[in-house]
């Protein structure tokens, strides 16, 4: 797709959550171990749950599961009894869900204040929103395309209103690439320790243990990826 239509498609679909993801707060209590999550761009539910996590300033193990992929799909499978994305396990406490608004009151109320922000609770109204960010971007993400797995995860420094990060994760998604996610929205206090690491404060920034490669940019993450991943 030409540069100047995919950011502009990527931010239409920002405006149409009304930038949920943006700014992080409502922060509680922080989990000890990471906590896992199996789903895809494209997904207007994952979407939801993204948010939801960008706003708590929490990481997390993101497992791309696209349409046709078989890398983790099979995982949820086998944990959960059925194919539905997305998909919460939470090794602190023992939880393992689908739903998500059951997974997003989840969070808030084990790792937040207990409230769920106005654009998460609107009920049908959320999920045309979020059904209609997926529109401006059809398939993007969302399908599996057949790639070499890395050794280790991936890390990624993202947050989920930002276009340019969706553009880094939704490569990342097709190519089945498990990441380490490391959300860092206005507000966030994770912040000053991702300056301290990566020099400036610009997402997406990803980094690939398995090359020692530090990148920013994300035309230049898309085009890195998939020339190192991707099996033509």
């Amino acid at each position: 797709m030409n540069r100047t239509l995919d950011v502009a498609t990527s931010l239409a679909a920002t405006l149409a959550r009304l930038a949920g993801g943006l700014r992080s707060g409502h922060l509680g209590e922080r989990p000890d171990k990471l906590l896992e999550l199996y789903e895809f761009e494209g997904c207007p539910f994952c979407r939801k749950v993204r948010e939801a996590l960008t706003i708590l300033d929490l990481e997390a193990m993101i497992y791309p599961c696209p349409r046709g992929g078989s890398r983790f799909r099979t995982v949820v499978k086998e944990r959960g009894g059925k194919l539905q994305f997305p998909f919460l396990v939470d090794p602190n406490t023992g939880v393992a869900m689908y739903e998500s608004n059951d997974i997003v009151a989840y969070l808030f109320r084990v790792y937040g204040d207990g409230e769920v922000p106005i654009s998460l609770r609107l009920g049908p109204l959320t999920n045309a929103t979020a059904m209609l960010a997926s529109a401006f971007r059809p398939g993007f993400g969302a399908f599996a395309r057949p790639s070499r797995a890395p050794e280790k995860p991936l890390e990624l420094w993202s947050f989920e209103a930002s276009p340019f990060c969706r553009i880094t994760r939704e490569v990342l998604s097709t190519l089945e690439i498990p990441y380490r996610l490391h959300n860092v929205a206005k507000a966030s206090p994770s912040r000053q320790a991702f300056i301290a690491r990566s020099g400036k404060m610009q997402v997406p920034f990803l980094h690939d243990p398995n090359t020692g490669v530090d990148m920013f940019e994300s035309a230049d993450i898309a085009e890195y990826l998939r020339r190192t991943y991707e099996i033509p």
